[in-house]
């Protein structure tokens, strides 16, 4: 279309031009022609008029001679451009302003009859072949005694009106011209206003066409063509943001099985090469169970996941234990914390702690906050995991002493794919989702997320959760500290 529309707009601009100057030549000419053949009948009839009433009634009433008459009609004949003949009813000719007419010689007009100027202002012709080219005549009478006795012939040469004729048409093609090249003002204004927004927009289709949702252009204008441009850059951010979230979904998931699975493996190779022995087989056997539970409840979570908007996820809301929780996430980073010698330190307030939360959601934030700790700290150090109480809410606190995060930094490491450049070379397998996860979990809940770092020194996570009334039914013990290591 991009291709061909311009080209049929300035094809019509060409035929336009092209019709217009056949109309001129045509139509516009005739018109013209008629129009001067009646003005300058016109004009000889009002001349031939006067001559009839004054010097041929003069003639004919005797009071002027033909020699005088034929003096003034010469001059009259000149100053006009017109030749002037003075006829008998009979067609004779009395006076000839061209010349002078001997009287012994009758010159007559054959097939004269005044009757054939009754029909139209004019006759156009040789005047019954009395001329050699095509003249335009009027006929004025001439009375005397309250008859006609005789004629004035006015006849005005057609090639002079012919030439008039062009002068004002040449003036009717430079008219034309100054149309057409003003009309180049409109060819212009809808290359501006229409064909370059056109094709931007044409453009812009073939890209989304081609699978480019996040190609974005620009048309400055407040019209339709406008507000159709905004509306295919709104049609295709909403769709690319569709995208985006699928591939999001994606990450996400790869995200939640990637830490349970390495669990699981970690757990069986340390069972195979003796390095667990086989007393213990069924105490992390148990282990691997939950994992994979874990990972059958993953499964079964996609659906759900599924409906994860820009306002949150759908929520299961439960009354659970906290501590329970935090005691099995952390027994899941046990071969970790042995491999890389890290300690992994739980400060719990109470031996129950209830919190009403989606147990499964919360299970992932405890697992990321934790997996990243472990992940980010120097060998032979300590991570430590707390949880106490403030009113009606419950915070929970990951903390360790490795390698901390930039002030700079610190407002984008929940941003989805994020990285700092410190922790590139200790994550070279993360996708940059665990944080983000964890940030939408808690938002979904309507809970905070805060970060506490220092470069070299450590971070420390800390979010909150509503605390479950079911803690009110609890021993008086349930408020003393418990630490485990």
């Amino acid at each position: 279309m991009r291709k061909t529309l311009y080209l049929k707009f300035v094809l019509a601009y060409i035929l336009f031009g092209i019709f217009g100057f056949i109309m001129v030549a045509s139509v516009i000419s005739n018109m013209d022609l008629d129009h001067e053949k009646q003005v300058q009948a016109d004009a000889l009839l009002t001349e031939a008029t006067t001559i009839a009433n004054t010097y041929a009634a003069d003639l004919y009433n005797s009071e002027a001679s033909i020699d005088s008459v034929y003096t003034q009609l010469g001059a009259l004949s000149s100053y006009n451009n017109a030749r002037i003949l003075i006829l008998n009813p009979s067609g004779r000719m009395v006076v000839d302003s061209a010349k002078e007419l001997d009287p012994d010689v009758a010159v007559t007009v054959e097939g004269f009859d005044p009757a054939d100027f009754s029909g139209s202002p004019y006759l156009e012709g040789t005047f019954y072949d009395t001329f050699d080219e095509d003249q335009i005549c009027v006929l004025a009478p001439i009375a005397s005694n309250y008859r006609t006795v005789g004629y004035v012939i006015m006849c005005y040469p057609m090639s002079l009106v012919v030439a008039s004729t062009q002068q004002v048409l040449q003036i009717s093609y430079v008219e034309l011209l100054i149309l057409l090249l003003l009309s180049v003002i409109i060819l212009i204004f809808f290359t501006e206003i229409v064909y370059v927004p056109l094709r931007k927009i044409t453009k812009a289709t073939e890209q989304y066409a081609a699978g480019n949702m996040h190609y974005t252009f620009t048309v400055d204008s407040e019209d339709e063509m406008g507000y159709l441009a905004a509306s295919l850059n709104y049609m295709a951010g909403e769709i690319a943001g569709k995208e985006d979230d699928q591939k999001k979904f994606i990450a996400n998931v790869s995200h939640d099985f990637r830490s349970p699975l390495t669990s699981i493996h970690g757990f069986l190779e340390a069972m195979l090469d003796g390095t667990i022995p086989p007393e213990l087989h069924g105490k992390y056997l148990k282990v691997c169970l939950n994992e994979t539970d874990r990972l059958t409840k993953l499964t079964n979570d996609l659906l759900t996941l599924n409906n994860l908007n820009t306002r949150g996820m759908i929520l299961n809301k439960t009354d659970f234990d906290l501590n329970e929780m935090i005691r099995q996430v952390a027994a899941s980073f046990e071969h970790q914390c042995h491999t890389k010698k890290i300690t992994l330190s739980l400060v719990l307030t109470g031996k129950e702690l209830y919190v009403n939360a989606d147990a499964g959601r919360i299970q992932q934030v405890l697992y990321n906050l934790v997996d990243n700790a472990i992940k980010f700290s120097h060998p032979d150090s300590t991570v430590k995991v707390e949880t106490t109480e403030r009113g009606h809410k419950v915070f929970t606190s990951v903390k360790d002493t490795g390698i901390g995060i930039p002030k700079e930094d610190q407002k984008l490491i929940f941003d989805r794919f994020y990285k700092t450049d410190l922790s590139r070379g200790k994550d070279k397998m993360g996708t940059g989702l665990g944080l983000s996860i964890v940030r939408e979990i808690l938002r979904a809940h309507g809970e905070n997320i805060n970060v506490v770092s220092t470069e070299g020194v450590g971070s420390e996570f800390i979010f909150t959760l509503e605390r479950s009334n079911y803690n009110d039914a609890l021993d008086e013990n349930g408020s003393s500290h418990e630490e485990t290591e």
